[in-house]
Order: structure tokens, then sequence, then C-alpha cells
């Protein structure tokens, strides 16, 4: 299992819209991907497709840009990766069985594992990442005599 870039600049995009939703303030395309270094045309595929599932809601205008539909602390990370990968889709094809006891015990170790790592990452939101993002910063500004 790995982390795809496509899935971890979506991750990053949702984490600074998470960080702004508290002002409201809409964040557009152009200032994530300064801030995260990624390529603003892809970042607007990926925007396109959170905007379609229901992630994050779009604002037209001059101010305009991109914000959470949905509180931060209600999108969990396996939302995000199941809208950009389709992660759960994925899962839910079993495997055809061939009457091959080894390769059934193998698929359902292997189902096993997806589902707890599914657990996992249903269990953590993009509040959590904020949060620990913050205290992160704050341990790199501590100072020690």
């Amino acid at each position: 299992m790995e982390l795809s870039a496509k899935s971890e600049y979506a991750l990053l995009a949702l984490l600074e819209m998470s960080a702004a939703y508290e002002q409201g303030e809409p964040l557009q395309i152009r200032q994530i991907a300064a801030m995260h270094n990624i390529p603003d045309r892809y970042l607007e595929q990926l925007m396109a497709t959170l905007r379609r599932k229901g992630l994050i809601r779009s604002q037209r205008g001059a101010r305009g840009g991109y914000v959470l539909a949905k509180a931060p602390w209600q999108i969990s990370i396996l939302d995000v990766l199941n809208c950009i990968e389709g992660i759960e889709s994925k899962l839910a094809q079993k495997p055809p069985d061939n009457g091959d006891l080894e390769r059934s015990l193998i698929r359902s170790v292997w189902l096993e594992a997806c589902k707890a790592a599914n657990d996992v990452l249903k269990k953590y939101t993009l509040q959590d990442l904020c949060d620990r993002r913050q205290a992160y910063q704050q341990v790199d500004v501590m100072y020690y005599i």
C-alpha cells in the first residue's frame, strides 16, 4: 500500500482549506499550489474531482476560490482517498476464487490488512491533521536552555 502523489496533493490542499475553515475565506488554487509546490493544472483537476464528489465547494468572484463543503472534523482521510482513488470500491471487488486454498488464504489476509488500514483512515479526519500540524509547529518553535 502506498500513498499516491494524487492523494497526497489532495490531502495537502484539503489541509490548507481546513486551516482556513474557521475564517470562511476561500483559497485559490494558485495559493495552495504555491504553498506546497504542486503544479497548478494538476491541482485544478484534483479540485474538480473533490468538488464533484462533494468534499469542497467553489465560490465565484474576485475573492472566490474553494472552501470545504463540510467541517474538517466531518471529513475522514478515508473519505478523501475514496474520492480520489476509489479505495473502498477496489476493496469491495473480491478476486475470483479458483478453489486454490493457498491463494484464498493469502487473499483473506490481504483483505484483512486492507480493512485494518481502512479502519485507521476512517478514524482520522482533516481536523486531526490540522491539530497534528499545529502540535508539530509548536514543538519546532520551543527553545531549550
